[in-house]
């Protein structure tokens, strides 16, 4: 299986450059029909989707303000973007430019030292420690994708309306379409809704590069499965995820068999899935591990998905439209 087989044509025009309002009005694209029919709606009808028995899994992460605009002794300015915390203050961090940066170098923010450079790490990456443990919260700027270059009014509308714990680089983005108000109706038609935590890193939104999906070096992600939500997805009529990255921590317990930790679960196809039944997602870059977990899913058919929200005019990526799918059954 050659990484070629997942990639596919995604004009610049189809790549969402601001949410839509309110939340809930975005396009839905059903997939779940028996029948193999697709079907256009809006998220808004999500809970005439939902079964009595079903189970509704989130993930409960915020993302950091982890964008950093710094500046060296020497004045030269400096961008550090913080990816996941570790002991004593100590952060991994993409910096740029990074090459010439020293160890020990102290970085500044008008005028005043507020972070120390470290060591290196792996693929490009620095230690960096915060002198000042408030300092995202204080000076921090949103992390977009890259490819999103029209600017966010409000920074919240790159949050889930029930993010809990900050330490994500980006948003687990099928959650953005959801509303409190739509999570209450999804209970009355019979569903109980549960939490998951994984803190989302920005190689999820990377092309996998290597030719084959096999000699991909997957990142690793932190994930927690609270017990409640375990026994709620083990007796449910159907789990439903809210996102990829909802999914990888589900899937990751189940093949851990531990409830937290880190994962660098590589779902391609031929995976077994364990948990997932029912999955919502947006719409993902050509050669993305999240289009390779979505392919292991939905089978061959998500090229007919794709090709049917291309052709309706579905807006793409982080703050495009979703589909929703049941799991493909041999």
């Amino acid at each position: 299986m050659a990484v070629d087989a997942f990639d596919y044509t995604l004009p610049e025009a189809s790549v969402a450059q601001v949410p839509l309002e309110p939340r809930d009005s975005a396009r839905l694209l059903d997939a779940t029909d028996a029948g193999g029919g697709l079907h256009h709606r809006t998220v808004r009808d999500l809970p005439g989707l939902i079964r009595p028995g079903d189970v509704i899994v989130l993930n409960e992460t915020r993302v950091l303000s982890a964008r950093l605009h710094l500046t060296k002794p020497t004045g030269g300015a400096v961008e550090v973007l913080l990816l996941e915390e570790g002991d004593e203050g100590w952060w991994e961090a993409l910096v740029r430019p990074g090459r010439r940066l020293s160890e020990g170098v102290r970085l500044e923010l008008e005028g005043a030292p507020v972070a120390e450079v470290g060591p290196r790490l792996p693929h490009g990456r620095r230690n960096i420690r915060l002198l000042d443990p408030a300092l995202p919260s204080r000076a921090g700027v949103m992390p977009l994708p890259p490819y999103i270059t029209a600017p966010l009014a409000d920074p919240e509308r790159y949050q889930t309306v029930y993010g809990a714990r900050p330490g994500s680089a980006a948003a687990p983005t099928a959650g953005l379409h959801l509303t409190l108000e739509l999570l209450e109706r999804c209970r009355e038609a019979g569903a109980q809704v549960v939490k998951v935590d994984l803190s989302v890193g920005l190689d999820t939104f990377r092309p996998v590069t290597a030719e084959r999906p096999e000699d991909h070096v997957m990142h690793s992600e932190r994930f927690s499965v609270p017990e409640a939500t375990w026994k709620a997805c083990l007796s449910a009529e159907r789990v439903v995820a809210v996102g990829t990255t909802t999914v990888r921590a589900l899937e990751a317990a189940w093949t851990s068999g531990e409830s937290e930790g880190r994962t660098r679960l590589f779902i391609t196809p031929g995976y077994s899935f364990g948990v997932v039944d029912v999955m919502m997602t947006n719409f993902h870059l050509p050669r993305s591990s999240l289009l390779l977990m979505l392919a292991a899913f939905c089978g061959p058919r998500w090229r007919d998905i794709y090709a049917e929200a291309l052709r309706t005019g579905y807006r793409f990526l982080s703050f495009g439209d979703a589909m929703i799918a049941t799991r493909v059954t041999e």
